[in-house]
């Protein structure tokens, strides 16, 4: 009885430690509001610094463009912060910058081009990444 339980417990103690390495979780951000992008820094700086393991992405695409855009970001030194970190991750979508007219020497250095915002948070949902959509 006693081996049954102390199986159990290591079983329970490696469960436990794996569901905290794999802390991922992807925010979603399309507003164009300061606010919102303040909110999402905010948001993805405390996730990381709860959890050193943790690993967050912020995805943008559509209104939000101009939070990575660096003569336009009123985030931009708090954005390269939290890329510095390692944890947390920008991507944005390479459709709205097409649509935008934005070339990739624009972006906030460090910020990822992905395809499709959209597309590259259902791949996180699929992988098991939570999911938050930033809004106001």
């Amino acid at each position: 009885m006693k081996k049954y339980f102390a199986l159990l417990a290591i079983l329970f103690a490696s469960v436990m430690a794996q569901a905290q390495s794999d802390y991922k979780v992807v925010f979603d951000i399309t507003n164009k509001d300061s606010s919102s992008h303040k909110t999402v820094i905010r948001q993805s700086g405390s996730v990381a610094k709860a959890s050193p393991e943790a690993q967050v992405e912020v995805v943008v695409y559509s209104g939000a463009l101009d939070m990575v855009v660096k003569d336009k970001s009123t985030v931009a030194p708090a954005i390269e912060e939290l890329i510095k970190s390692k944890q947390v991750t920008f991507k944005v979508c390479a459709l709205t910058m097409k649509r935008n007219n934005v070339d990739k020497s624009q972006l906030i250095p460090g910020v990822v081009v992905v395809d499709d915002g959209i597309y590259e948070i259902i791949t996180r949902q699929r992988q098991g990444w939570g999911y938050i959509k930033v809004a106001n």
